[in-house]
């Protein structure tokens, strides 16, 4: 089963400094029907204005991505841990048994936009960790490469759960396959371009599709096409 979620049915919050739009259950916005995909609890797209961002906050239990797609983001946090993370590189916090982060658009005149992820870990109790890696943007051309995964790999930020983000450059009128076994789940999200799934789904910047039961997928772009690609638990 393939559900499709248009970019413009997320959920938008404005804050001047800050642009969010939610693709699940977040902050103000509450809808008992849409509180997660699998272990997937939180999928932002955030927008930060220079010089502004998120102060320092807790979080428990939770393995948190940033995957930033335009300018830069700032992380620090109780551990003692500072980087500054651009495209082509990934952040991964597993915040276990407890700690305090902030996110900021360090730049005095460039936005930063970034795709921030919420996974449950398969384990508790977590001892807290940060980790920044490095990704080969020249090989996501025409091929899923991943960049999370449990599965410990060069270049690859590890995650506390079975689960791997893949990131493509699929250009127009190319195709791939994607298969996985039977009852795990596929999240996929067109960052910028047109896909069309099966033959039969049309997906445009932003658009989002919720896959389960179907176990090949079949991916042509329309146009150039940046996407990501999560397979899930």
């Amino acid at each position: 089963m393939i559900k499709l979620i248009h970019a413009n049915e997320r959920f938008k919050a404005e804050h001047g400094w800050l642009t969010s739009n939610f693709s699940f259950s977040f902050a103000n916005y509450y809808d008992p029907n849409n509180l997660h995909f699998g272990p997937l609890r939180v999928f932002n797209d955030d927008i930060v204005q220079p010089n502004n961002g998120f102060g320092m906050h807790p979080h428990k239990e939770m393995e948190i991505v940033s995957i930033v797609l335009e300018g830069e983001l700032k992380h620090e946090d109780s551990e003692g841990n500072t980087a500054t993370t651009t495209f082509g590189e990934i952040q991964r916090m597993s915040a276990g048994t407890g700690i305090f982060h902030s996110e900021r658009n360090p730049s005095k005149e460039n936005l930063v936009n970034f795709l921030q992820l919420w996974i449950v870990p398969d384990t508790v109790n977590l001892q807290p960790t940060y980790e920044k890696t490095k990704y080969e943007i020249e090989k996501m051309k025409n091929n899923l490469l991943p960049i999370v995964s449990k599965y410990v790999s060069k270049n690859v930020a590890y995650i506390n759960q079975d689960t791997i983000f893949y990131i493509s450059d699929l250009e127009v009128e190319k195709s791939m396959t994607f298969t996985q076994e039977t009852g795990r789940k596929i999240y996929l999200f067109v960052i910028d371009g047109e896909l069309l799934l099966n033959e039969q789904f049309i997906l445009g910047k932003r658009d989002t599709a919720r896959i389960t039961e179907t176990t090949t997928l079949k991916i042509h772009a329309n146009a150039t096409t940046r996407f990501l690609l999560i397979d899930l638990p």
